[in-house]
């Protein structure tokens, strides 16, 4: 069975290669053993219960928790030819009904529910009749009290369990501590479950925490380096994101706010904008993104802080799913500790104390100065051991001289202590830098001798330097009066008896962002991006269905022409070729030609283009004549053309377009109705290619223009 596990990776799904643990993980799950997989986002985790499906001959059931995430993933896989549904309230009663058909018909390998979906009765009885053979829960920590999201309803998965004894099991989530991961495993029943651990280390995303000097400046001057790349930025408050959302529109970038204050339908219209690359930037609270399935995010902002490590590590998560590398910044002041709080205090017992634990690790987190990879893995149980992972702020500052810092220091250290320690940053560099702002005057600290003696440096450097002087452990926190307190070291540093080096950033310095450097031809990467959209746009589906930004990558950097060469692009299988495969042949082969490129140092045979050229306008024509309302042999009649060229040109146009009113199509049919059903039912289940026995079928001989009319019908309503 492995090895039709094998052969749907790369036929269906386009991959030669299984990623690591997932061949493991298959094999498991195939082999009938529950299993619970931690696997961080992007690691491939849905291939893991996917191909699965494929190879049983029953029903996969998929527990979900959000709607969005249900139909982006079953859009994907019926771009893949895989028969999926979902249930759940966003159909309509009609829609419902259909998927129930579908379903009792056994045409089904995958139904995605809700766990609320599983409290209905009706659900229920349904599931009886059908034959479960796999049972997977995505997004597992939500069964735990102490994951970051739990959700009581997952609890009712339990149940769906015992009633299929026999069906395998496997719980599969991106964030999980040890102690979710045994809540899961009771919870579930899965006593002798096999546990596979992923490394929770996404090193394709470049981590970065900076102080927050002037946040709207530093957001902007951070999206000029991703120019027309889709990213998120996420704020604490529903007006922060309202209003952050209208500046970076006012200064000419592409935003749309999300969040939970907005009308549905207008939260609905701009999460699929962005999910169409109609936009490039949402600005949202937490409550955007646990369904996005989006492969081609460039980058996370964090214009607050994150209130624990779980939420972060998920946020940032959302960033180069496709594997390519994407940036992570996270804007840091010491005040969003204190709204955190605000809310931590209006919990109680041991909810309360583990909301303070989840923010001392945030805050731990945030003022590590050494690689962010070593806190982030820790706490999910995982250690760390390189010296320098090369892609997190810290570790790239290590290939940078450092300053002596000393006397700003002690400056700053004084101002702490001269004021009692009572006191935020912002104040103490209001002092040193001579400010005569109300909060200064009345408490006569302009009177203090460390008032006016950090002229030196702007605010926005003194910012930056008290970041560094937290990072330090030279200053923490009071948490009552969230107020500056200087620690033992502090006062080495008063007394001279010890040196503080450190960074003194340009005050134009924006925040840093790493350069990525690719080798791919960007011109011609911009160009498919183009013919993607367009593709999608016309099957209106999100255009990271159609081909990841890695597959289009792989395009502008090994010049694929032939079929052979199209198919060793990563997630380029024998179905996505036959659906797009020529039309992004057409434009490498165009492209060459124009820019005198030689793919592989071979010359390109010009003919072939302007045959593939003369024939893309030819079946557009045809098309078009069928759209305008002329039967397939009026068109062979107008152009002159055999019947048989009109389908396979028709066949050919509906790979990518829809024809309108393809019911017409059925009026040069020979067929009965009953026939025609049987042949598009044999389509439901065994997709177009499996032919062989539909003579059988239908009991009669059928001629190859038949076959290809019906074909054209099936892609057309489908």
């Amino acid at each position: 069975m492995l090895d039709k596990a094998s052969s749907i990776l790369q036929k269906i799904f386009g991959y030669d290669n299984f990623r690591p643990l997932q061949k493991d993980i298959i094999e498991s799950i195939i082999s009938k053993k529950d299993s619970l997989v931690i696997m961080p986002t992007g690691g491939g985790k849905s291939l893991c219960y996917q191909i699965p499906a494929l190879v049983f001959d029953g029903l996969t059931v998929v527990i979900s928790p959000l709607i969005s995430l249900m139909k982006d993933q079953v859009e994907q896989l019926k771009e893949l030819g895989i028969d999926a549904v979902f249930l759940n309230s966003s159909l309509s009663p009609d829609e419902y009904q259909t998927n129930v058909n579908l379903l009792l018909q056994k045409k089904i390998k995958l139904l995605y529910l809700a766990p609320e979906t599983l409290a209905v009765e009706r659900t229920v009885s349904i599931l009886n009749e059908l034959q479960i053979d796999f049972i997977t829960v995505d997004e597992a920590h939500c069964i735990s009290e102490w994951g970051h999201d739990f959700r009581p309803t997952y609890r009712e998965i339990s149940k769906l369990k015992s009633s299929f004894p026999n069906a395998v099991c496997a719980a599969f989530t991106a964030t999980a501590t040890p102690r979710v991961e045994e809540d899961i495993l009771r919870s579930l029943s899965l006593k002798k479950a096999k546990v596979f651990k992923a490394s929770f280390n996404r090193d394709n995303l470049y981590l970065e925490v900076t102080a927050k000097t002037d946040g709207l400046s530093q957001v902007k001057s951070f999206l000029r380096k991703y120019p027309n790349q889709a990213g998120i930025i996420y704020c604490f408050s529903r007006k922060q994101v309202d209003s952050l959302a209208h500046q970076l529109n006012g200064l000419g970038f592409s935003a749309l706010p999300y969040h939970a204050g907005l009308p549905d339908d207008v939260r609905v219209k701009n999460q699929e904008k962005f999910i169409n690359d109609d936009v490039q930037i949402m600005v949202a609270t937490v409550a955007f993104g646990m369904g996005i399935n989006k492969s081609n995010v460039r980058f996370v902002i964090h214009y607050n802080l994150p209130k624990n490590v779980e939420s972060y590590y998920q946020e940032i998560g959302r960033a180069g799913r496709d594997g390519l590398r994407s940036h992570c910044l996270l804007l840091f002041d010491y005040s969003d500790t204190y709204k955190i709080q605000f809310f931590i205090d209006q919990k109680i017992g041991n909810e309360k104390r583990i909301a303070e634990e989840h923010l001392d690790v945030m805050l731990n987190y945030a003022d590590f100065s050494m690689c962010r990879r070593i806190p982030l893995l820790n706490y999910f149980g995982e250690k760390y051991n390189k010296h320098n992972c090369g892609m997190c702020d810290n570790c790239k500052s290590f290939d940078k001289d450092l300053v002596d810092i000393t006397i700003p220091a002690q400056k700053f250290l004084s101002c702490v202590k001269r004021t009692n320690e009572t006191f935020g940053a912002h104040h103490i560099i209001d002092i040193l830098r001579g400010s005569k702002n109300q909060k200064v005057l009345e408490f006569n600290h302009d009177k203090l001798s460390t008032y006016n003696i950090g002229t030196e440096f702007t605010k926005k450097q003194w910012i930056n330097l008290a970041f560094q002087f937290q990072q330090k452990k030279l200053l923490e926190i009071d948490q009552e009066y969230k107020s500056l307190k200087l620690t033992e070291k502090a006062y080495s540093v008063l007394r001279k008896k010890e040196q503080v080096l450190g960074r003194i950033i340009d005050d134009a310095e924006p925040s840093k962002t790493v350069e990525f450097t690719e080798n791919y031809d960007h011109v011609l990467f911009a160009a498919l991006r183009m013919k993607r959209k367009e593709i999608a746009d016309q099957l209106k589906l999100p255009p990271y269905v159609i081909f990841s930004d890695k597959t289009i990558t792989e395009m502008a950097t090994y010049f694929p022409v032939n079929k052979r060469e199209m198919l060793a692009i990563h997630g380029l299988g024998e179905i996505k070729f036959e659906k797009y495969g020529q039309i992004f042949i057409n434009e490498i082969i165009e492209y060459c030609l124009k820019h005198n490129i030689k793919p592989n140092g071979r010359e390109i045979d010009k003919s072939a283009l302007k045959e593939t050229q003369s024939y893309q306008k030819n079946y557009n024509d045809s098309a078009d004549k069928f759209n305008s309302g002329l039967s397939i042999k009026e068109i062979a009649v107008e152009t002159k053309y055999k019947k048989s060229t009109i389908l396979k040109q028709l066949f050919d146009y509906v790979q990518s377009n829809k024809l309108e009113n393809p019911n017409r199509l059925l009026d040069d049919s020979s067929l009965s109705n009953s026939q025609i059903n049987s042949i598009i039912e044999h389509f439901n289940s065994n997709g177009i290619s499996e032919t062989k026995s539909l003579e059988k079928i239908i009991k009669k001989k059928i001629s190859e223009d038949e076959l290809l009319l019906l074909k054209i019908y099936y892609k057309s309503v489908k």
